[in-house]
């Protein structure tokens, strides 16, 4: 069973992901319908808000790092899985800073491995190494 922290870290995934597709859509109505389809308890929600509410508040900030620290990739060239992962993992290594950067990157290694695939895994590894050598 997935640790609270990482179901909202997939919450959170999955609305950003849902926004990428459908900026439209209101995050919260977004938050809303994919912690009822996962069942998600209120502080699974709470956290994911906090993650959704801080990528999208910081989204320009959040590119230009992962820009900065990806050399062969631009963001738009990067997969809408990849880039919402790299979001989530930069606000929380550069931005929150509530976690420690080594679980920030194991998760989204994870994330990345379940929803893209292998490949993605190293890729985000590659990218938050970079990332969080400049936040220190």
């Amino acid at each position: 069973m997935p640790s609270g922290r990482h179901q909202a870290r997939e919450l959170a995934l999955k609305v950003l992901f849902q926004l990428e597709n459908k900026p439209e859509d209101e995050p919260q109505s977004a938050l809303e319908y994919h912690a009822i389809e996962e069942g998600a308890p209120p502080d699974v929600k709470e956290f994911a808000r906090t993650l959704v509410d801080g990528v999208l508040a910081n989204r320009e900030r959040l590119d230009a790092l992962i820009s900065e620290a990806s050399s062969h990739w631009r963001l738009d060239q990067m997969g809408k899985v990849d880039r919402a992962v790299l979001r989530i993992a930069v606000y929380e290594i550069a931005i929150d800073r509530g976690v420690p950067v080594k679980a920030a990157i194991n998760e989204s290694i994870e994330l990345a491995k379940t929803f893209s695939g292998e490949e993605s895994g190293r890729f985000v590894n590659g990218v938050l190494g970079k990332v969080a050598a400049g936040a220190e």
